[in-house]
């Protein structure tokens, strides 16, 4: 099939012209995987029914061995005939092995065993082996860039106004805490995906006719797929395991989405601090040729928002009719388009990033804009603290005069000879402060130090 034939456009613009992403995620969130999955669990079912005494060795491993040869296309043949997916991949398997083996084949076993247990084991494999490791690799890219500019001067902002002075690295360093949070919750989420090999409501019924310990039965079931059961389950395991994960994705999409956003105005003309690098062939405007637009930055914010609201239909399947219906049914089968878009956003922004052009002249120039005003705060204070009764309203008409005058507030405070009793008070560093606002930083680079040390201890990196 031609990619530009398919509709979603994960396919045709996003990935699927990308042949190493493709291999990354089609192996984990494919519908071929998602067949593979499935019979994974049937062979496990089987495997653990041997080793119960239930069927023998030779049916066991025969199952294992067809489970091993089933392909979606066979498996859609089929249920176009039965109008049934799970039933569809129990033939395919039954038709590969003996007549012998054939009645162990989804025993004792609903259609929410195999499929709930497929999700939870493909989405934990694909956590662990392909996400988890594509986080830790932005966040090394972050780690780096915040230290590489803890001590570069930035003009700190409030409600798009200049505000006191951070570093840029302590901007940084913000999404540094705020993503390495986001990889623990995925972490741990995805590595508590449950399953189920419980039947049809969930009260064991069928696996209880063979087994005194049916629990134990279907803990050695997802053992063979290194998965824990759910505590309890109707057909299906609690809902919560899966939107708790899809929850911390989303989430980790949020925190990327804000880096993003933040970027695409520091790339502002008028503001100019960052700029995304620039291909030498790449194309900004299709008719202006001097544009060079933030388009992965852009990007990264666009596809939150397409995929942030998905949240809301994990929240919908919590809510299924007394033991089972199928309003989930469709709905989940869309998980994987938000794990991947997550995925495609995390790298799209870890490549620009890592080259992300700083710059400093221009830092310093927009910080300077408003230096003459950035010492209101610390002025106002440290007169308090020195026993001025009214500073805050001093100050702010000072800063009125200033502005009006086109004088630094500096200049104008030491004019003021209502405040000269007060600033003899100021020792030597609170007077720099008054005079050097780009001293005003706080212990802006020692924090950037500080939760960059911190997460990479936490995250082992």
């Amino acid at each position: 099939m031609n990619i530009f034939d398919n509709i979603s456009a994960l396919d045709f613009r996003y990935y699927g012209r990308n042949e190493r992403i493709f291999h990354k995620l089609q192996p984990y969130l494919s519908e071929n995987a998602m067949i593979k999955y499935m019979a994974k669990v049937e062979a496990a079912l089987t495997k653990t029914l041997a080793k119960k005494g239930v069927c023998s060795k030779k049916i066991a491993d025969e199952v294992e061995k067809a489970t091993k040869k089933i392909t979606a296309e066979e498996v859609y043949q089929e249920e176009d005939k039965l109008k049934h997916n799970i039933r569809a991949l129990v033939n395919c398997i039954q038709r590969k092995v003996s007549d012998e083996a054939k009645p162990f084949v989804h025993f004792t076993t609903t259609s929410h065993d195999i499929i709930a247990t497929a999700d939870a084991a493909r989405y934990k494999k694909f956590t662990e082996n392909v996400l988890i490791p594509k986080l830790i690799e932005f966040e090394k890219t972050l780690i780096m860039l915040a230290l590489k500019e803890k001590n570069t001067l930035q003009v700190g902002r409030t409600h798009g106004q200049h505000a006191v002075p951070i570093t840029f690295g302590f901007a940084l360093a913000q999404y540094v805490s705020r993503f390495g949070r986001s990889i623990i919750q995925i972490k741990k989420t995805g590595n508590n995906l449950r399953g189920k090999i419980a039947g049809a409501v969930g009260s064991y019924n069928a696996s209880s006719l063979f087994f005194n310990n049916p629990v134990e039965f279907e803990r050695d079931v997802l053992s063979e797929l290194n998965l824990k059961a759910s505590p309890i389950s109707t057909q299906i395991p609690e809902a919560e395991f899966m939107s708790s994960y899809i929850h911390s994705i989303v989430e980790g999409f949020g925190v990327i989405a804000n880096l993003a956003d933040d970027m695409r105005h520091l790339q502002r003309s008028e503001i100019l601090e960052v700029a995304e690098v620039f291909g030498a062939k790449q194309v900004g405007s299709s008719t202006m040729p001097q544009k060079r637009n933030p388009i992965n930055f852009e990007n990264v914010k666009s596809m939150w928002k397409a995929f942030m609201p998905r949240i809301v239909t994990l929240y919908m399947d919590q809510i299924s009719e007394h033991q089972r219906d199928l309003t989930n049914s469709a709905s989940l089968r869309f998980v994987p388009e938000i794990l991947t878009a997550f995925y495609l956003s995390v790298s799209r922004l870890n490549r620009t990033m890592k080259n992300l052009v700083v710059d400093k002249e221009n830092l310093r120039k927009n910080f300077d804009m408003n230096k003459g005003l950035i010492v209101a705060e610390p002025l106002y204070i440290l007169l308090a603290a020195k026993g001025h009764p009214d500073a805050h309203e001093i100050v702010r008409q000072l800063t009125l005069k200033a502005q009006s005058s086109k004088k630094s507030l500096t200049e104008i405070i030491k004019k003021e000879k209502s405040l000269q009793p007060y600033l003899k008070k100021f020792n030597k560093k609170q007077l720099e402060i008054i005079s050097n606002p780009e001293k005003y930083v706080g212990i802006a680079s020692k924090k950037a130090e500080s939760a960059c040390k911190f997460w990479k201890k936490e995250l082992e990196i």
